[in-house]
């Protein structure tokens, strides 16, 4: 990963937490399932995470994260 892109995810991680920080949070009671793109490259993927309110409704949550099959420190 080259400079350019650490600090392109870094600003674009900074813009989603101010952005988040806005929206209420998420009642989690507890969680069913979570769920990523697939792929082999290392970066941001679209994520899924389904799980039960303090009601125990079924919720479903989509947000970006950093994918699983990416190496501490490459």
């Amino acid at each position: 990963m080259n400079w350019n892109t650490l600090i392109a995810v870094s600003l674009l991680a900074l813009a989603v937490n101010a952005h988040a920080d806005a929206q209420p949070k998420p009642d989690i009671q507890r969680v069913l399932a979570t769920v990523e793109d697939t792929g082999n490259s290392c970066g941001i993927v679209n994520a899924r995470m389904t799980y039960l309110d303090s009601h125990g409704q079924k919720q479903v949550l989509d947000y970006k994260k950093f994918a699983d099959n990416c190496a501490e420190g490459s």
